[in-house]
C-alpha cells in the first residue's frame, strides 16, 4: 500500500492563485472551469457570468443572500458573484422547502437553481435564468480583467454555514473568506503536485465545507476543471474512475463498494465527514490503486490533520499550518488560520500525541456520559463493539428507560454475525455478545438493548444523527 504523499510548499502552478484575486487571473479564455452532460464551461464564460449576477446582485438591497445549489457551476458562480457584491453567503446544508423555512431568519433572499424553491416568500434569483447573454454581457459590463487594481477584500466576506452536529439541530457557524482562503493553500501545499491538472469528481456536496473546500474553491483556485454534478451511486463512481481523475468522496459512499469489480484507478481519492472503516479504506485500495486520504477536521475548526489508513492503528497527521497543545484532559487545543490565527480553539476531541507531528484520536469528551454514576465514553463501547468478529459497524447512544439512563446500540452484523445468530437464536446471541464484551467493560457499560440494521443511517454529511438511532428503539 502507499505512504503518505506530502509536499512542503505550493508546487509551480502557474494557475493557482488566491480568491482574492481569483477573477483577474491571468489564465486563457478557453481554459476549462466544469464540465457536465452538456459540455464544458469555460473561463471566459465564468467570469461573464459571475460579472452579470455581481452587477445584479450589487443593486439589491439584500444583504444576506442564501445559496442553494445542484449544480456545482452554478454554485461556483453565486458564490463568488456574492462575495464580489459585499454580500454575505448562507449556505444551508439541507435544501428542502420545510428546512429552508426553519432557516429564514438567517438570510434576507435565496439564490438557487431548484424549481421547487421559487414559491418560497422570499427575495429571489434563479440560475441560469438570472444571467446575462453573452453578448449582452460582453458589451455592458465591466470587465474583470481590465480592473487590474481590482482585489476582493477576503476578511470582509462573511460566510455562515450550518452543521447538525449529532443533534440534527443546526446550528449557524460564522467564517470569513480568508480564514477559506488559508485553507485552501494549506490544500495546496499538501497535495497540489499529486492532484496536478487532475479532473475532479465528487459524491459530496457543495454546500457543506468539505465540499466546498475540495470540491469547488481549491479547484477553482488551482485551475482543476470539475464535474457540475454529484456522483450518487457506486455504479456512477466506477465509471468515473481514471489515472487523471480524482474522487471526493465519504465514508458512506465508500463502504457501498463491496460489490464493485474494479477498472481504472483514481489519481487520489479523499474521504472526510466521519469515520472511515479500515475495510473500506482496503477495499479502495483494490478498486482504485489508492488508499483514501481520510481529512479530519470539522465546520468550526476547518481541516485538523490527515492521514492514509494501512490499519486501524494508522496515525493521524496535523496540517503544517496549525500550532497544537492539549488540555488538563488531554483534549486538543488549536492555534489555526483555518479558525482564528491569534487564538487558541479548545476542541472536545481528546488526542495522543505521538510527536513528529502525528496523533492519534481517542474519542470526545462530549460523548462521555455517567451511567450509574460511572464515566462510560460511547466511543469506546463503539470500538469494543467494532472489535468483535460479529459486528461491522456500531453507534452507540444513551436512552432514558423508565427514569433510568441506559445505553443502546445499533449494528450492522457481518457474515459470521449473520451466519453465528441464525444458528444460536437472538436471545442467546445478545448473551454471547454481552459475555465477549466483558472482556473490556464493565457491566454498567454493556449496551441493554440493541438493534441490528442493514446500515445505520447518515446525513448528508455523511454524520449519524440520535433522533435517528432513537427511531429504532420506538
Amino acid at each position: 500500500m502507499t505512504n503518505f504523499v506530502v509536499e512542503d510548499a505550493i508546487q509551480s502552478n502557474a494557475m493557482f492563485c488566491s480568491l482574492s484575486e481569483l477573477l483577474v487571473s491571468a489564465r486563457k479564455g478557453e481554459h476549462p472551469v466544469a464540465r457536465g452532460a452538456d459540455g464544458e464551461k469555460t473561463w471566459v464564460q465564468y467570469q461573464a457570468d459571475v460579472q452579470s449576477l455581481s452587477c445584479q446582485l450589487k443593486a439589491s438591497r439584500h444583504v444576506r443572500w442564501a445559496l442553494c445549489f445542484d449544480d456545482s457551476y452554478y454554485f461556483a458562480v453565486a458564490f463568488m458573484a456574492a462575495a464580489h457584491a459585499g454580500k454575505e453567503i448562507i449556505l444551508p446544508g439541507n435544501h428542502q422547502p420545510a428546512a429552508l423555512a426553519e432557516l429564514v431568519c438567517h438570510f434576507d433572499a435565496l439564490i438557487h437553481d431548484r424549481k421547487e424553491l421559487t414559491h418560497l416568500e422570499c427575495a429571489q434569483a434563479v440560475l441560469p435564468a438570472a444571467l446575462a447573454p453573452d453578448s449582452e454581457t460582453n458589451s455592458s459590463l465591466c470587465s474583470f480583467e481590465q480592473a487590474s487594481s481590482y482585489k476582493l477584500a477576503l476578511n470582509e466576506v462573511k460566510i455562515i454555514l450550518f452543521t447538525s452536529g449529532s443533534s440534527g439541530t443546526p446550528k449557524a457557524i460564522f467564517k470569513t473568506l480568508d480564514l477559506i482562503d488559508a485553507e485552501i493553500n494549506q490544500l495546496e501545499r499538501t497535495w497540489g503536485k499529486q492532484l496536478c491538472d487532475s479532473f475532479v469528481v465528487s459524491t459530496v456536496s457543495h454546500q457543506h465545507i468539505y465540499g466546498l473546500l475540495f470540491r469547488v474553491l481549491w479547484p477553482l483556485c488551482a485551475g482543476r476543471c470539475f464535474e457540475r454534478t454529484d456522483l450518487s451511486y457506486p455504479e456512477q463512481v466506477m465509471a468515473s474512475a481514471d489515472p487523471d481523475t480524482t474522487l471526493i468522496t465519504s465514508p458512506a459512499l465508500l463502504k457501498r463498494l463491496n460489490n464493485e469489480v474494479g477498472t481504472k484507478p483514481y489519481r487520489a481519492v479523499f474521504s472526510s465527514g466521519g469515520p472511515l472503516a479500515e475495510a473500506a479504506a482496503r477495499r479502495s485500495f483494490e478498486l482504485f490503486e489508492q488508499l483514501p486520504f481520510e481529512v479530519f477536521g470539522s465546520t468550526e475548526t476547518g481541516g485538523i490533520g490527515y492521514r492514509q489508513q494501512q490499519q486501524a492503528s494508522t496515525p493521524w497527521r496535523f496540517f503544517d499550518a496549525i500550532d497544537v497543545d492539549l488540555n488538563a484532559e488531554g483534549c486538543l487545543r488549536l492555534c489555526s488560520p483555518f479558525i482564528d490565527p491569534k487564538s487558541w480553539y479548545q476542541t472536545s476531541d481528546q488526542c495522543q500525541l505521538l510527536g513528529d507531528r502525528r496523533f492519534m484520536l481517542m474519542g470526545r469528551t462530549d460523548r462521555v456520559v455517567k451511567v450509574e454514576e460511572k464515566r462510560i465514553s460511547l466511543t469506546e463501547v463503539e470500538q469494543r463493539l467494532c472489535q468483535l468478529s460479529w459486528i461491522d459497524e456500531a453507534a452507540v447512544l444513551t436512552l432514558d428507560d423508565s427514569n433510568r439512563l441506559i445505553i443502546a446500540a445499533v449494528i450492522t452484523l457481518t457474515t459470521e454475525g449473520r451466519l453465528h445468530m441464525e444458528a444460536i437464536g437472538k436471545g442467546k446471541f445478545w448473551l454471547a455478545l454481552r459475555q465477549q464484551l466483558r472482556q473490556w467493560l464493565e457491566p454498567v457499560g454493556m449496551p441493554r438493548r440493541f438493534r441490528v440494521v442493514d446500515e445505520i443511517p447518515l446525513n448528508s454529511q455523511g454524520k449519524r444523527l440520535v433522533k435517528d438511532l432513537e427511531q429504532f428503539f420506538k
